[in-house]
């Protein structure tokens, strides 16, 4: 068992069958843009011409701000990606679930889906496509990122599992940066990912599962 998968355990992936059994209520409410929020920042990394990777639920946008006034004085949150396209889920994850398959031949159906889950949601429970989630970092008012171990997005391959939110392999500073970003996020109502740091949500099959809810209240969306 190499690290990753160590630190693997007692983890429920995206893929876990106890997420897709929860059911989901669409309660409707609609996507706004993130944008339009003084109190947060934007990343251009995953930004697209139509500016839809900014686009979130009306309730994520509300915890965020939540979220971002707790912060310390000088501190902000600067968003990655919030809404993904169904397609486009759906190309990242037969992308890597390919990577992950030339990488382990052996690997029979079922744990490559899984493994995959680590790092990419299946399309039909993506939190992402139904505008539940949030990928984000700190960074100060000037818009300098902080360090907080990795970069956002890292594979736990290429990130050797230091992209796992409660990954060992952290110095003080990486350690102290995702403690203050997670004590705001969760304070506001969020759940994280625990594969990706940088990933949270609210609303979604897996905020049901990680809080108790009987259902979610937000699906996939299609624009």
């Amino acid at each position: 068992m190499d690290a990753v998968d160590q630190w693997s355990a007692g983890i429920v992936m995206m893929a876990d069958p106890q997420v897709s059994a929860i059911p989901v209520r669409e309660c409707g409410e609609e996507l706004v843009d993130a944008s339009d929020r003084a109190d947060l920042l934007l990343s251009s990394f995953r930004a697209d011409d139509s500016g839809v990777f900014a686009w979130v639920r009306g309730g994520v946008l509300d915890r965020l701000a939540m979220a971002s006034q707790a912060l310390p004085d000088g501190l902000r949150l600067l968003i990655v990606e919030c809404y993904r396209p169904p397609a486009l889920q759906r190309r990242y994850f037969d992308g890597y679930l390919e990577t992950l398959r030339a990488a382990n031949p052996e690997w029979d159906a079922q744990r490559l889906r899984m493994a995959a889950s680590r790092y990419v949601s299946p399309p039909e429970l993506a939190p992402h496509s139904a505008g539940a989630a949030v990928d984000l970092t700190l960074c100060t008012d000037d818009g300098a990122e902080l360090d907080l171990g990795t970069q956002v997005n890292a594979t736990p391959e290429k990130s050797q599992g230091r992209c796992y939110t409660n990954s060992p392999d952290l110095d003080d500073q990486a350690r102290h940066n995702r403690a203050v970003l997670s004590a705001a996020l969760r304070g506001a109502g969020l759940v994280n990912y625990p594969t990706e740091w940088w990933h949270w949500s609210y609303g979604d099959r897996y905020w049901a599962m990680i809080t108790g809810a009987a259902e979610a209240i937000y699906g996939p969306r299609e624009l």
